[in-house]
């Protein structure tokens, strides 16, 4: 039930094509035939064309974003949380793409500057609640603490994503050092705060403890997710499509924490999750040895009995 419901909200976002077009014929005839279409940090314009590519243009963003998402669609057998907030955020976006639209046909109806700052605020906004509700959810139980050490404890984090990121949060700050704007910079600090953290996260890497409970992922201190021993049913080294992303990955049923192309794919009792690490017949090893433990365990529990 709740996949049909979510392929059918998915499906109800590709209204916003027709209503693209509807908010440019109902006013087509009182459109200019150059049409201001790009506008400075001051929202004063700067960039002109036709009518028509205006709302071709229109059409084609819109059509590929919808299309991106819809795609991923399939892959969702059961939505999470996390799912709904992104299908949640894909509609904040479609509604942020018609008000802009609309913006720009009364700037060029009407005249005056183009204001898309509140726009972009709710946009992102959105983001950060989304990036709260992948840390708050699919974590797992809290495993028990072993009164011995863990068996041993990986670290995948990645230097090279780090000056990546370091390099755009430099970037978007002096971007912010620049614009005019105080609105708009306020508006643009937010992306930097996000550049921050990922750079961080990339810095810190993902932190896999393998306990004789199962395996823990955390990263700054913060735990990410805790598999249960008894969830897991079979795992193997595999790679990573780099086209998939980097970071904290998937929706639905599948997580990943990767930074790599490599790693070992965990199938649970409830889905699967794929741990990133440049040397992944290490985790293959260690998951061996936890596993192995809990069959001396259980051994030595039925030898008592």
């Amino acid at each position: 039930m709740d996949s049909r419901a979510y392929r059918t909200m998915t499906a109800l976002l590709w209204l916003a094509l027709p209503l693209t077009a509807f908010q440019y014929w109902s006013v087509w005839n009182q459109l200019p035939a150059r049409m201001a279409t790009h506008f400075g940090a001051a929202g004063q314009p700067n960039g002109w064309m036709s009518r028509e590519v205006s709302i071709t243009l229109a059409m084609v963003v819109l059509a590929f974003l919808l299309a991106t998402f819809t795609w991923a669609v399939p892959r969702i057998r059961k939505p999470d949380p996390l799912a709904w907030s992104l299908l949640a955020m894909f509609y904040v976006v479609v509604g942020v793409l018609l008000s802009v639209n609309s913006s720009v046909l009364n700037s060029n109806l009407y005249g005056g500057p183009l204001n898309i700052v509140p726009e972009l605020l709710v946009v992102l906004v959105a983001a950060f609640a989304v990036i709260g509700v992948g840390f708050s959810t699919k974590r797992g139980p809290v495993l028990p603490r072993p009164s011995a050490p863990a068996e041993a404890e990986e670290v995948h984090a990645s230097g090279l994503w780090t000056l990546v990121f370091a390099a755009f949060t430099a970037t978007e700050l002096g971007v912010i050092a620049v614009i005019p704007v105080p609105g708009l910079r306020l508006v643009m600090a937010l992306p930097a705060l996000l550049l921050l953290g990922v750079t961080a996260l990339a810095w810190s890497g993902f932190h896999y403890r393998f306990t004789s409970h199962g395996v823990e992922i955390s990263t700054l201190g913060f735990r990410l997710r805790s598999i249960p021993l008894q969830n897991i049913k079979v795992y193997a080294v595999a790679p990573w499509n780099p086209l998939a992303g980097y970071g904290i990955r998937g929706i639905g049923e599948r997580r990943a924490y990767v930074w790599g192309n490599t790693g070992v794919r965990i199938m649970l009792s409830d889905g699967e999750v794929f741990l990133g690490h440049r040397e992944p017949e290490r985790i293959v090893n260690y998951l061996d040895l936890i596993r192995q433990g809990q069959k001396a365990r259980e051994n030595t529990q039925r030898k008592s009995i």
